[in-house]
């Protein structure tokens, strides 16, 4: 049966607590990790980028010049796209880039994201994280205790403004709900300190069953 170690604020073991197997046990499905990746990352594009054709770039449609017996090649009037200063060839206009992807294939595509970092053993389950105030100092002796470095990932049960305001300024590391969780933020980062409420709760919404905790 797998087990990890339960830690404290202070990075100290306290106890055991006992994932669902399966998080150990499921096969990664690396297509539906992509298309869940791409259509998130998709969704996220404004596609405000807009340009002016000829048609709507002020400025006179007076041929420039007579057509021929100058030595010059044709031109039309100044908004033309061939000069300075006039309309744009098939330049990118406002249009929405969403991509719908079925709730189950999120679903699916989150707790394979999620076993993936069981899997490979970059998983943190601690206690609670409580902080008095907010403080960048804190979180950061929190994250030095559990041996935490680079792009951490801090799920907890509820959102905690304290626990918000002390990691935002750590640059790679983030906090989110556990209900706010998608497959693309759990891969982005390298480890994922989740509170024990936090991975109860979303073991239940899998449908996973969860083990019991033994205290030392």
């Amino acid at each position: 049966m797998p087990k990890l170690s339960l830690y404290s604020q202070s990075g100290e073991v306290i106890g055991e607590i006992h994932p669902s197997e399966r998080l150990y046990t499921e096969r990664i499905n690396v297509p539906v990790l992509h298309q869940a990746v791409v259509g998130y990352l998709a969704n996220r594009r404004l596609g405000t980028a807009s340009t002016k054709s000829r048609s709507e770039v002020k400025g006179s449609g007076r041929k420039l010049y007579r057509q021929k017996h100058t030595g010059r090649a044709r031109a039309g009037d100044a908004k033309s796209p061939t000069r300075v200063g006039g309309g744009v060839a098939f330049g990118p206009k406002p249009r929405s880039y969403r991509q719908r992807t079925p709730k189950k294939m999120r679903r699916l595509a989150l707790m394979h994201a999620i076993a993936d970092k069981f899997q490979n053993d970059n998983v943190k389950v601690i206690d609670r994280i409580e902080l008095e105030r907010p403080r960048t100092k804190s979180m950061v002796q929190i994250l030095n205790s559990l041996g935490l470095e680079g792009k951490v990932l801090i799920v907890l049960e509820s959102h905690d403004r304290n626990v918000y305001l002390s990691a935002r300024n750590i640059p790679g590391v983030h906090t989110c709900r556990w209900s706010d969780l998608n497959a693309y933020d759990v891969l982005w980062h390298d480890k994922l300190l989740i509170t024990k409420e936090a991975l109860e709760n979303l073991q239940a919404k899998f449908a996973l069953e969860p083990e019991e905790v033994a205290s030392s």
